[in-house]
């Protein structure tokens, strides 16, 4: 017997409610961090470009925080064009004013500076944060975000002997200005010239390790458009997390890390003392790039030798079954000391069913996409504050609907409206012969199902309703679906987007309004006190808020 929403929500605002006392009873710890951005040259690829450093790095330096701390990032902007960091898989809850993407924030003007005031509530895990403006993510900026359990927090595998980041991606040769122009022009990006491991080409990374000791590497695919397939010469990886949940710790010989996924693995040094290749190689592509860094054992002698270990090309089938293969540990405690699986989310009723399918074609003689045949564009003012500060004629609630209609494609600032609390259903449909990656800001969603064809009701009859993984992306195969269940809990202006990022820029990706009529803090908090202003909120607000 299914419980009813109702019911869910009763507890949930029990939980809620409990919650804040604890908040209220002792406050969490605040972390302070400075992110300076800059531009300074590189040479990822044995070519000089003008990067985005942070800090002087390429790419920026990790964030590291702990469940429920509160992350005061003060961003200053040196470039001489407006910036805006994203935190991909973070959610802020009640608090999309701080989501750093261009529906929800002010870009921060060249020579200005920014604080985000983030709070990792309730979430652990590996995450990343990255430009969200343009194609400044083709030129660095990105950089790791490690939110650990706090102590008394079990984790279901002990302590690793180190943890190591790696960012990996498709690269471009290209400066972000002339790739921009290429998708203005109304063209498709290229195919990237390589592949980058830590900002590094071939051999150029390396990880110091000891014989016999256990590491965590938390992967994260930073690039533009190409999933890759991550593996370690000699070497079994042990899956224990994905976007801010513990999995089932499956064995895989290699992992298919997709566009804006996240994973966790532990590697174990259980071979003779040498050194070994770490491979990222491209996936359903008919050119295969790769790329190598260096597993280097601390008391090896012998450098890397061999041929390089092979990993899968094409096998679109082999992809798949590794993804579904992809569980929750039900008997792990998440964030907080309850075990995972003690959320039904398969006995939840659904209320609405949304579908989702991804189109490509020319408008006015250009190249762009879209969802349900709306390709996005941007308005003159970020929507959130258009909604905040009541603002006519910058969106429509609606203007995106929840099936496709099989009209032509056209432009529009597509906002879909949806009810706080309610549980939806979401189907994303991949009609083209392109693996694609789907983002929802501000969430994570189970993964109930996928397969190939088109998705029907009857398709329900093969999601996993009891241990699916929850994450913030997930990938759709070549025509395809991919279904995923999401309790609308976190009040605000949320993106949808494709994590391919010319598509992305070029309109597929729509706004998501999840909407209440109470005012209360306890559901959304106000608009920060030192939010930007810009376009018609910039003419109609007065300050302070």
């Amino acid at each position: 017997m299914k419980l009813k929403a109702s019911g869910f929500w009763k507890r949930f605002a029990l939980f809620s409610a409990f919650a804040a006392v604890v908040i209220v009873e002792a406050e969490n710890p605040y972390r302070f961090l400075d992110l300076n951005i800059t531009y300074g040259d590189i040479y990822p690829l044995g070519v000089r470009q003008q990067g985005i450093l942070i800090n002087g790095q390429f790419p920026g330096p990790d964030v590291y925080s702990v469940t429920n701390d509160n992350l005061v990032i003060n961003v200053y902007n040196n470039l001489d064009e407006p910036f805006l960091l994203s935190w991909n898989g973070v959610q802020q809850r009640r608090n999309s004013y701080q989501d750093g993407v261009y529906g929800t924030t002010c870009p921060i003007p060249p020579g200005k500076n920014f604080t985000y005031n983030l709070q990792v509530k309730d979430q652990i895990g590996s995450f990343f944060y990255f430009p969200s403006l343009a194609l400044h993510k083709a030129a660095g900026g990105f950089g790791g975000i490690r939110i650990l359990s706090r102590p008394k927090i079990p984790v279901p595998f002990p302590d690793p002997a180190g943890d190591f980041t790696l960012l990996i991606g498709d690269w471009f040769n290209r400066d972000h200005r002339q790739l921009k122009a290429i998708l203005d022009g109304g063209h498709k990006l290229p195919s990237p010239n390589g592949i980058l491991i830590n900002g590094h080409g071939p051999n150029g990374t390396y990880f110091t390790v000891e014989q016999g000791k256990t590491y965590r590497f938390r992967i994260s695919n930073v690039g533009l458009q190409n999933s890759l397939n991550f593996r370690i010469q000699g070497h079994l990886m042990k899956l224990v997390e994905v976007e801010g949940t513990h999995t089932l710790q499956t064995i895989y010989e290699s992992l298919d890390v997709h566009v804006g996924q996240s994973y966790s693995v532990l590697v174990t040094m259980d071979q003779a003392a040498q050194d070994f290749y770490i491979v990222v190689s491209t996936r359903f592509t008919e050119q295969i790039l790769t790329t190598t860094a260096t597993l280097h054992y601390s008391n090896s002698y012998k450098a890397v030798s061999g041929p390089i270990p092979v990993g899968p090309t094409y096998e679109i089938d082999w992809s798949l079954n590794q993804a579904r293969s992809i569980r929750t540990n039900l008997t792990s405690s998440g964030p907080r000391p309850n075990p995972q699986g003690s959320y039904h989310y398969g006995l939840i009723n659904v209320t609405r069913t949304i579908k989702l399918v991804s189109t490509a074609a020319q408008v006015n003689g250009k190249q762009r996409y879209a969802v349900n045949s709306v390709s996005f564009v941007p308005a003159d003012t970020p929507l959130k504050l258009a909604d905040y500060f009541k603002i006519g004629g910058v969106f429509r609630v609606g203007s995106i609907s929840d099936n496709p209609t099989g009209q032509n494609m056209y432009l529009d600032t597509s906002v879909m409206g949806a009810d706080y609390r309610t549980f939806v259903e979401v189907v994303f449909e991949n009609h083209e012969n392109i693996v694609q990656s789907w983002h929802v800001d501000g969430y994570a969603f189970w993964v109930v199902g996928m397969d190939g064809g088109v998705w029907t009701p009857n398709s329900r009859e093969e999601y996993n309703l009891r241990d699916a993984v929850s994450r913030s992306t997930t990938q759709v195969y070549p025509r395809s679906w991919t279904a995923i269940y999401m309790a609308l809990d976190n009040v605000g202006m949320w993106n949808v987007r494709t994590e391919n990022w010319g598509r992305q820029y070029l309109g597929q990706q729509f706004y998501l309004r999840v909407y209440t009529p109470v005012n209360s803090t306890r559901d959304e908090y106000p608009i920060p006190n030192n939010a930007l202003l810009c376009g018609r909120a910039q003419r109609n607000s007065t300050t302070p808020f």
